[in-house]
């Protein structure tokens, strides 16, 4: 692993030349002829949900991607999303394998800031949000065994959905045949990892089912790093008649444990990169959850394609977690408790008709959200329990109301416009006595103006401007300078989105886009560490670029298999950043986000019933620190897997083989940013097996 000195420097931008060139290129992509074959592809314009107005992702004024359910499934080891979702541009995934810190995912360099959970992205599950109020996100109740899309908005989508200034991650779950099944699943492989799941489903009268119950056991590539979890998932909708339905989303997780192996030094990765950080092992480091939520959705259809939708949903959440540390410098112990509840409800109205005889769609909608947390700290003495030292509720409601309009205005033109207002209040109550109490508010509105032009069939160029926020989480709002109270120096952080791209699909065998961007961000929040204090607290940065580029291709190469290839190129940087020590960052890169990303997959089915896939991920270098001072090595990974389904009559069985890190690449699976004492590393794990069989029976 080697370490590289970065030099400061003036802030880069794209050079004229390159913009015009950028420019050019989108106009020849949208010029390219589009071939009328006799023979067409299995590739097809999509519909898209997410975007509360379902428009064909040919139509919609910013990027958009799609998976379905084969990619998530099929095969896969189901331990995280990013498995599906690194083909998708604009996306990084960092922490795959700590289990305790949970994946981190960026999109557009927003999310990269997060030491655990996701930030500046909203996830949402059948309508439901899994992201808190706060704009903390987390994929831990997310069931991979059952989901059957996932549609990812790039770039920021504040004007529908509030701080989203990243975008959206939007899944849905499968809804029950008609003929009802039930079904097994086993996989095992290196590494202790150990995994079943017990499915079942289907449609009786008016009633639809899905139900999937598993469980995942790992011990580990790093010493302490083992995991065990838990995870119900399931899915009622009762059919009123043809134009209302209900649907009762419940879900359980349990995870009695998941180790912290904690981030190593360089020369610490360097001698053995299984190895856990000494402090981790003294104090146990790790957390415990227990998760139960609760959602409803209403969805009522009326004519001319206008509908209803309502929501309303109940989490309740206790979470343990022991730091590294027993108290910090700043009086803070290393064992958090903390009991959340967080509940809400929302609902949007969709008219569908025409404007001066073009077709207009319209909706408006509000969401309130409310959370409490109950934290408490006490001194971690070295895995026990110690002294209180933090006692403190921590309150946040979000209240927003929305619009937004996609107008025709010519047979081949689209004018999408919306807004949003959100007001979120914060307010800490500090049982101590000790006179951290306080409150703190922000009130955000968020525009989007986009255009889509069909220059030809199936090819199109669109753009836009939209404005975004982030307001920090309660757990970015941690006092550096005291056990209790919030960070009153923490300002929420906005972002100006400007986009342009094409979009194009040709004879159903070639599918390509390309997304060119530039964000202007206000008071970015990043984090920065104290010594002695054993965590990350967080500040604001001036003023930041973020100016990239997004393309992919997918092709169908031949009956029964597709290629799809990725590229990402980020140049983002602080324009005017002074840290809390007094150093300026200015002009620097980013810490967190690679330049260049660059992936491709391969996915193949015969009619006999076996099938492969093949993919690829190369990840450029990027910078662990704000100075710019410790940059990472670039790295290839590649992952293979393949299996045969099998059916006859009621009955289908699905052997299934996958090998991660084909080649033995060694790698850095998360990098802790601007972390003290040079503990940046966490190593992922080395060439590694794992194999599993589907059965099922059809009633």
């Amino acid at each position: 692993m080697a370490l590289i000195n970065g030099r400061n420097g003036g802030a880069q931008f794209v050079p004229v030349r390159d913009r015009l060139a950028i420019c050019l290129l989108l106009l020849a992509l949208a010029a390219m002829p589009t071939a009328q074959a006799d023979d067409t592809g299995t590739l097809e314009e999509v519909v898209v949900r997410a975007t509360r107005i379902p428009t064909g992702s040919q139509a919609l004024p910013f990027a958009v991607s799609q998976v379905g359910r084969d990619k998530v499934q099929q095969a896969r080891q189901q331990i995280g999303l990013d498995e599906s979702l690194a083909t998708v541009p604009g996306l990084f995934f960092q922490n795959r394998y700590n289990f305790a810190q949970d994946l981190r995912i960026a999109i557009r360099g927003f999310g990269a800031r997060a030491n655990f959970g996701i930030r500046g992205i909203r996830i949402f599950a059948d309508d439901i949000p899994l992201t808190l109020p706060d704009g903390q996100g987390s994929v831990d109740a997310i069931d991979l065994g059952s989901v059957d899309s996932v549609e990812v908005i790039r770039g920021p989508f504040s004007a529908v959905y509030g701080s989203a200034s990243g975008g959206v991650i939007d899944l849905r779950t499968e809804d029950g045949p008609e003929r009802p099944f039930l079904s097994g699943r086993v996989n095992a492989g290196a590494y202790g990892f150990r995994q079943w799941q017990l499915k079942t489903g289907g449609q009786s009268g008016r009633l639809n089912w899905l139900a999937n119950l598993g469980t995942t056991e790992l011990d580990g590539y790093r010493d302490h790093s083992a995991v065990e979890n838990r995870l119900l998932n399931s899915k009622f909708r009762y059919d009123f008649d043809d134009t209302m339905a209900l649907t009762v989303i419940f879900n359980a997780v349990d995870s009695p444990e998941a180790q912290d192996p904690g981030a190593l030094n360089a020369r610490e990765a360097a001698e053995d990169r299984r190895q856990a950080a000494p402090r981790n092992l003294l104090y146990d480091a790790g957390e415990k959850l227990d998760q139960r939520s609760l959602g409803l959705a209403f969805r009522k259809r009326f004519g001319n394609g206008n509908e209803l939708m309502l929501r309303n949903y109940y989490v309740r959440r206790d979470f343990s977690n022991r730091l590294p540390f027993d108290i910090n410098s700043n009086g803070q112990g290393g064992s958090v408790d903390l009991d959340r509840k967080f509940a809400g409800l929302g609902g949007n109205y969709r008219w569908v008709g025409r404007i001066a005889g073009r077709d207009n769609q319209f909706v408006i909608g509000f969401d309130y959200d409310a959370q409490r947390d109950r934290r408490r700290r006490f001194a971690n003495l070295q895995g026990v329990l110690g002294p209180l030292t933090t006692n403190q509720d921590e309150d946040v409601t979000t209240t927003g109301v929305y619009l937004q309009d996609a107008l025709e205005l010519s047979d081949t033109a689209t004018l999408t416009l919306g807004g949003r207002l959100d007001d979120v209040d914060y307010r800490v109550t500090d049982r101590t006595g000790s006179g951290g109490s306080g409150r703190h508010s922000f009130t955000e509105f968020s525009p989007m103006l986009g255009a889509n032009w069909a220059v030809r069939p199936q090819v199109n160029l669109y753009g836009n401007v939209s404005r975004s926020f982030d307001p920090p989480a309660t757990t970015e709002l941690a006092n550096p300078e005291g056990p209790t109270g919030f960070n009153p120096d923490l300002d929420s952080q906005t972002a100006t989105n400007y986009e342009l791209g094409v979009k194009g699909l040709v004879t159903g065998r070639l599918r390509y886009e390309l997304a060119v961007f530039h964000i202007d961000v206000e008071d970015e929040i990043v984090p920065f560490e104290l010594e002695g204090s054993g965590q990350s607290f967080f500040q604001n940065a001036g003023q930041s670029t973020h100016d990239g580029v997004e393309a992919s291709v997918s092709l169908e190469l031949l009956p029964g298999l597709l290629g799809t290839a990725s590229y990402t190129w980020s140049d983002f940087r602080f324009d005017r950043f002074v840290g809390t020590d007094g150093s300026d960052y200015g002009g620097n890169r980013i810490p967190g986000i690679p330049e260049h990303l660059f992936s491709l997959d391969f996915s193949w089915s015969h009619p006999r019933g076996w099938f492969a896939g093949w993919d690829w991920l190369w990840v450029g270098r990027f910078y662990a620190d704000n100075a710019n001072t410790v940059q990472t090595d670039s790295y290839w990974v590649s992952n293979l897997r393949a299996g045969y389904r099998w059916q006859s009559g009621a009955w289908l069985l699905e052997p299934f083989v996958g090998v991660n890190n084909l080649f033995d690449e060694k790698y850095m699976g998360n990098v802790r940013l601007n972390a003290s004492f040079g503990r940046y590393y966490e190593p992922a794990p080395d060439r590694n097996a794992y194999a599993g069989i589907l059965l099922q029976r059809n009633f």
